[in-house]
C-alpha cells in the first residue's frame, strides 16, 4: 500500500504515530514528511487485513493532527522491507 496524507500532519508526531501503529500491525515499510510541509507519504507491506486497518487509522490520525485527505494505492508487495521505519529521504 502507498498513501499520501494531507492536512496538519507535520510537526505533530504523525510519523512516529504511524510507525507505532504499523509495527503493532506487523507491517513493514516507511513513512516520511513530504517537501510541501502539509503532507506525509508512506509505503506499507503486509497482510491485507492489517493494511486495511492501517488505512482506517490514517483517516483518523493522532489527536494532535488534522487529517484532511488520504490518498491510497495498492500494489503487490515488493518484499524488500524488513521493518517499518521513518525515512528522511
Amino acid at each position: 500500500m502507498s498513501a499520501r496524507i494531507t492536512g496538519r500532519v507535520q510537526g505533530v508526531g504523525f510519523r512516529w504515530w504511524v510507525r507505532t501503529r504499523a509495527e503493532a500491525l506487523g507491517l513493514t515499510g516507511w513513512v516520511m514528511n513530504d517537501d510541501d510541509e502539509r503532507s506525509v507519504s508512506l509505503v506499507a507491506e503486509g497482510p491485507p487485513e492489517q493494511l486495511d486497518e492501517l488505512e482506517r487509522l490514517l483517516r483518523i490520525g493522532p489527536s494532535s493532527a488534522r487529517v484532511e485527505r488520504v490518498e491510497v494505492g495498492r500494489e503487490p508487495p515488493s518484499g524488500r522491507y524488513t521493518r517499518f521505519e521513518i525515512s528522511r529521504r
